[in-house]
C-alpha cells in the first residue's frame, strides 16, 4: 500500500473509533435515562458535557501537536479515549457518567487538529479535499453501516456491552497507530520550538475576520451533526415511537447519506481546483451548499410519514456532511508555524456547538414536550452558517502577519 494511502487509512480508522465512542451514549440514552431516572434537561447536560472539555482542550491540543509532534500526541489520545470509553461500561449513576463524559472530551481533543496537520504534511493542495473527505467520511461509518448491529447488541446484551466493545477496539487501534505512523521524512514537524505565548497567538489570529468567519461557520456546521449524534435516536424512539430494531435501521440511513455526502464534497472541491476554478469557489461552494441543504432539516416538522421524515433527515445529513469539507480551508489560511493552533481553534468552535446544541434541545423538550422547536433551531443555525461562509470569511488567503502580531504583543 502506498505510504499516503496507509497514513489516510490510519487516521480514518482513528476517526471512525472516535465518533463511535462519542455516539454510543446517544444510542443507549433511552435505556440509560430509564435506568437512572434522567429527565430531558439533565440528559441534555450529560450529552453536552463531552463538549465542555473537548472545547477547552482544542487550543492546548493544537499547541501540544506543534510542540511534540503528531505520533506521540495522537497515539496517547487514542489510547486515553478508548480507556475512558471502556470505563463507561461500569458507570453507577449520573455523577460517574458525567465525569466520564468530561474525561472523554479531554482525551479526544487532539484528534481533528492532528488530522489537519497530517493531511497538510502528507498531501499536496490538489488532493487535500479528497483526503479530508475520506477521513471525515469515517465519522459516519460506525453510525451508518454498523448502527443496526449496535442496536442488536444493545437489545441482546445491554447498553454496557456497547461501551466495553468500543473501548477494547480503540485500545488495539492505539497500539497500531503508534507502531505504524511516521511523519514524512522530507518534512520536519510543524514546530519543535516551545510556544511561550499561545494566548497572544490566539488574540493575533482573531484580529482577522477570516478567523471569526471560519469559527462561526464551523459552529453552524457541527450543530446539525450534534443533533444526530445525541438526540436523534431518542427522537425516533419517543417522537416517532419506533421499536429498537426499526430505530436502528432508520438511524443508519442518514449516516449512510452523510458518508457519501462528505466523499462527494471532497471530490467536487478537488475537481474544481483541477479544472481551473478559483480556490475560493472550490473550497467554499461545497460548504455553502451543504449548510443551505442542512437547514432543510426543519421540514421534518411538517410531515407525518416515518419514511418521509427519514428521507428529509437523510438529505439534510448528506448536505451537513458536505459542509464538513471546510477543514480543507485550514491548511490554506494558517500561518506556517501555527497550523496546529488554528486547527485547534477551528475544532473548538465546532465543539462549542457541541455544548450549546444538546442543552438547547434538552431545554426545548423540557418546555414543549416536542422536537418541533429543536428541529427548527438546528435548521436556523445551519442557515446562519451558510450566510457566514458567503459574506464573512472573504477570500481564502493566508492569514498574514498573525505570527508577527503575536511576537509584537509578547514584546519579543
Amino acid at each position: 500500500m502506498p505510504a499516503r494511502a496507509w497514513v489516510l487509512a490510519l487516521i480514518s480508522g482513528a476517526v471512525a473509533i472516535n465518533y463511535l465512542d462519542r455516539a454510543i451514549l446517544g444510542i443507549a440514552a433511552p435505556l440509560i435515562q430509564e435506568r437512572f431516572a434522567i429527565g430531558p434537561t439533565l440528559m441534555g447536560v450529560i450529552f453536552s458535557a463531552f463538549s465542555w472539555t473537548y472545547f477547552l482542550g482544542q487550543v492546548p491540543a493544537g499547541v501540544l501537536l506543534d510542540r511534540f509532534g503528531t505520533r506521540a500526541i495522537y497515539s496517547l489520545a487514542l489510547l486515553g479515549w478508548s480507556l475512558v470509553t471502556l470505563m463507561h461500561a461500569g458507570v453507577a449513576g449520573v455523577a460517574s457518567l458525567l465525569g466520564l463524559r468530561l474525561a472523554l472530551g479531554v482525551a479526544e481533543a487532539p484528534c481533528f487538529p492532528a488530522n489537519s496537520v497530517v493531511v497538510a504534511k502528507w498531501f499536496p493542495r490538489a488532493e487535500r479535499g479528497r483526503a479530508i473527505g475520506i477521513y471525515t467520511a469515517a465519522e459516519y461509518v460506525g453510525l451508518s453501516f454498523v448502527s443496526p448491529l449496535l442496536f442488536w447488541i444493545l437489545h441482546m446484551f445491554g447498553w454496557r456491552s456497547l461501551f466495553a466493545l468500543a473501548g477494547s477496539v480503540g485500545i488495539a487501534a492505539a497500539a497500531l497507530f503508534w507502531r505504524w505512523y511516521r511523519d514524512p521524512v522530507e518534512h520536519r514537524t510543524v514546530s519543535r520550538e516551545p510556544g511561550g505565548f499561545a494566548l497572544s497567538q490566539v488574540r493575533a489570529l482573531f484580529r482577522h475576520r477570516q478567523m471569526w468567519g471560519l469559527c462561526i461557520g464551523q459552529f453552524a456546521v457541527y450543530s446539525t451533526f450534534v443533533f444526530f449524534l445525541t438526540w436523534f435516536p431518542t427522537y425516533l424512539a419517543t417522537e416517532r415511537h419506533m421499536d429498537w430494531i426499526r430505530a436502528g435501521i432508520y438511524t443508519s440511513l442518514p449516516y449512510i447519506a452523510g458518508f457519501f455526502g462528505i466523499l462527494f464534497a471532497g471530490w467536487w472541491s478537488d475537481f474544481m481546483i483541477e479544472n481551473g476554478w478559483t480556490l475560493n469557489a472550490a473550497r467554499k461552494l461545497p460548504v455553502i451548499v451543504g449548510l443551505a441543504g442542512a437547514s432543510t432539516i426543519a421540514a421534518a416538522n411538517y410531515v407525518t410519514s416515518d419514511r418521509a421524515v427519514v428521507v428529509i433527515l437523510s438529505i439534510a445529513f448528506f448536505a451537513q456532511a458536505m459542509s464538513s469539507s471546510g477543514w480543507a480551508v485550514i491548511s490554506e489560511v494558517s500561518p506556517r508555524e501555527q497550523l496546529g493552533l488554528v486547527s485547534g481553534l477551528f475544532s473548538a468552535s465546532a465543539n462549542l456547538s457541541g455544548i450549546v446544541t444538546p442543552l438547547a434541545i434538552g431545554a426545548i423538550l423540557e418546555a414543549t414536550g416536542s422536537f418541533y422547536g429543536a428541529l427548527a433551531f438546528v435548521g436556523g443555525v445551519a442557515a446562519v452558517g451558510a450566510c457566514c461562509w458567503m459574506f464573512l470569511i472573504g477570500d481564502i488567503v493566508p492569514i498574514e502577519g498573525a505570527q508577527a502580531d503575536c511576537v509584537r504583543s509578547a514584546g519579543l
